[in-house]
């Protein structure tokens, strides 16, 4: 029987939950010093008392950086085999979250599939949801509907909610008068301003907040604040829009902390690079330190096929000044739905970007594998090298593809003997060196 209702509530009675227990060893700190964050809300542990299979992991900037994969199903690839496929891919990369963006179908079955056999945290969207369970168009639905909705999904195992609280009617003034050239880009964002537009109410995500951190108690449900104003182009990063929704967002994550409830706040989006720095410190004040989430940030707009590199450049700068979350970008981000490899690739992108900016932070253990590699390749030991790779069998695909023709099979074919690693290490043995 537990003693206490979420990590956050356990944390600041000093009990050690197993969650707790968990992430403090696989950050390599003390579980005192883990509950410390976690009581102050600089750290988060999202889990939801009914994922049971759940592998915990710990989201702050002080921990190791994370990263989310967006998959879900649409009208135009339904397939929920191929959407498993690319989850376990996911987690096998070493995703640590994965968002159920579906849109289509079976969403409950499909979202009780992934807390039932996925161990990664499992975060979703309700307002996505709610026109797809009740089968209804936006403008009937009511405040109890979305409610009623979040209640669904946290009974049904779900870590961490996106809920664009932040948004309220004033924000239609704001959007009207400002004249943004990308409006609003934030697909929840955008339903709930076009409900608002439609019904005449304030945003009921804001209005019933409090009902909804009643919700959140129970289950131990992470709320993770959405961004409805984060810029989709590099001209409206850091704009009134955003700047005024983060403010709110500050507001609500005090509510939440209040209610024992464990919040994550969303940032941008498109920002230009010489501004990712200061989003980071300009969130990290106004919201007190609670974990910031970013998609990205894309550092410019020029580049549908290879977001992916956009975003690892702008996340790795964020994840250095402050980010504690960093959402993948696909290939296909602008253009469709990531099929297999484009969810492998922005994976793997997303992992560069945040083990650099680990690195650069001085996360404990961080550099250990960096390390362990350049002895490796110093020792010219290709099985070591492909060990500590983040994607061994890409790694070991293309050597093999490319191998020296000749017996020197310890250096590749770009530089065959003239391989500087081989050349030092045997001048250094006092060895003789040859080369034609």
């Amino acid at each position: 029987m537990r003693n206490y209702t979420t990590q956050m509530d356990a944390a600041r009675k000093g009990i050690v939950t197993p969650e707790i227990a968990a992430v403090a060893k696989k950050e390599h700190i003390t579980s005192e010093a883990l509950m410390k964050l976690v009581a102050e809300g600089k750290a988060a542990i999202c889990a939801n008392k009914n994922h049971t299979c759940l592998k915990p992991e710990g989201i702050g900037s002080m921990l190791r950086t994370k990263i989310n994969v967006n998959l879900g199903v649409s009208r135009d690839c339904k397939n929920y085999d191929i959407e498993m496929e690319k989850v376990m891919s996911a987690v096998n990369l070493g995703a640590e979250s994965i968002m159920d963006l579906s849109s289509h179908g079976d969403t409950r079955g499909f979202r009780r599939k992934l807390t039932h056999e996925c161990p990664a945290m499992i975060g979703t969207v309700p307002v996505y949801d709610s026109v797809i369970h009740y089968q209804r168009d936006l403008a009937t639905l009511t405040a109890k509907d979305f409610l009623d909705v979040i209640r669904l999904h946290a009974e049904d195992g779900v870590d961490f909610v996106t809920l664009h609280c932040g948004i309220t009617r004033k924000t239609i003034d704001q959007i009207k008068k400002h004249k943004r050239k990308m409006n609003i880009v934030s697909r929840g964002g955008s339903l709930v301003f076009a409900w608002m537009s439609m019904t005449g109410e304030e945003n009921p995500f804001y209005e019933y907040y409090d009902e909804i951190l009643d919700i959140c108690e129970e289950y131990d449900v992470t709320i993770s604040l959405g961004d409805a104003c984060r810029p989709g182009c590099l001209a409206d990063a850091t704009d009134v829009c955003q700047v005024e929704e983060l403010v709110r967002l500050g507001e609500l994550t005090k509510r939440a902390w209040a209610h024992n409830v464990q919040v994550m706040v969303e940032g941008p989006g498109h920002v230009p690079l010489d501004q990712v720095a200061a989003n980071m410190k300009v969130q990290q004040t106004i919201c007190m330190g609670a974990p910031f989430y970013v998609l990205g940030p894309l550092v410019t707009d020029i580049a549908p096929g290879y977001d992916h590199i956009t975003s690892a450049i702008g996340g790795a700068v964020a994840a250095m000044n402050g980010a504690a979350f960093l959402c993948y970008v696909t290939p296909a981000e602008h253009l469709a739905l990531p099929n297999v490899e484009d969810v492998k690739q922005g994976i793997i992108a997303s992992k560069i970007a945040a083990h650099a900016a680990d690195i650069a932070k001085g996360i404990p253990g961080a550099r250990e594998i960096d390390d362990r590699m350049a002895e490796a390749r110093r020792n010219l030991d290709w099985d070591a090298q492909f060990a500590c790779a983040l994607d061994p069998e890409t790694a070991k695909a293309i050597r093999d593809s490319r191998s020296p023709e000749d017996d020197h099979s310890d250096t590749c074919s770009m530089c065959g003997k003239f391989c500087a690693v081989r050349s030092m290490n045997k001048a250094l043995a006092g060895e003789y060196i040859d080369i034609l």
